[in-house]
């Protein structure tokens, strides 16, 4: 197996476990610390609760190994923008591994709060509160700029190179719009119906993105050029 296919194909599987283990993470720590002032709730699922930080900083190893299996290969297209999409990826997993924070010390407060007792409940629920609150300023808001701005890096180089079949970034660029966008009228409490035609682009195209490298790999005519540069 040549270096180019072989990279194609940890990028590709990296997305996929990327996209695996965000979407199962999220869902997952969600729906046991829900918004943090059920102490009791945590400390019976704080095992689970592990497990689905530990998802998500697999998607935090994974959204940086992308950007530094790509760098070889962008650099060639374009040396400071490739640079820079590994310096937004690696500032991507730091807001994830600070938003892991939240729940985590929410397990170690639910301890505390069994130890303490009922007489202490409004005062651990209200920290559980503030936890969840900042993490919900994490991953509602910089990390959704940080993660879009990095996707439309990573979109352009790909466009540009010719590494896959145009349709893909240009999808992809569609795509990290409508979750901006989404996330952007959500800051401004603007609700609109029908939420996951606005993330449904990116999950699909991340998906559809991860099988193409790990099935066709990358254009060999654009790699060759590559190669010859």
């Amino acid at each position: 197996m040549n270096s180019s296919k072989k990279t194609a194909r940890i990028v590709g599987a990296l997305f996929l476990i990327a996209m695996v283990a965000s979407l199962a993470g999220g869902i997952w720590l969600e729906s046991m610390i829900g918004a943090g002032d059920d102490p009791t709730a945590i400390s019976a699922n704080a095992t689970q609760v592990i497990l689905a930080v530990l998802l998500e900083l697999t998607n935090c190893i994974a959204v940086v190994g992308i950007a530094v299996f790509m760098f070889p290969i962008f650099k060639v297209t374009d040396e400071a923008l490739a640079i820079g999409y590994v310096a937004l990826r690696i500032v991507e997993a730091a807001i994830l591994v600070a938003a892991v924070v939240g729940p985590l010390a929410l397990v170690a407060l639910s301890q505390e709060y069994l130890t303490a007792g009922a007489q202490d409940a409004s005062y651990f629920r209200a920290l559980g509160t503030a936890f969840m609150a900042v993490r919900a300023q994490l991953t509602g808001l910089l990390l959704v700029v940080f993660f879009s701005l990095g996707a439309l890096v990573f979109y352009y180089l790909l466009y540009r190179s010719k590494l896959v079949p145009r349709f893909i970034p240009i999808w992809g660029f569609i795509a990290v719009a409508l979750v901006f966008t989404w996330n952007f009228l959500a800051a401004f409490d603007i609700s609109l119906p029908g939420a996951v035609i606005f993330v449904l682009p990116i999950i699909l195209n991340e998906i559809f993105l991860g099988i193409w490298l790990i099935v066709k790999g990358f254009d060999s005519p654009a790699t060759a050029s590559m190669a010859a540069n």
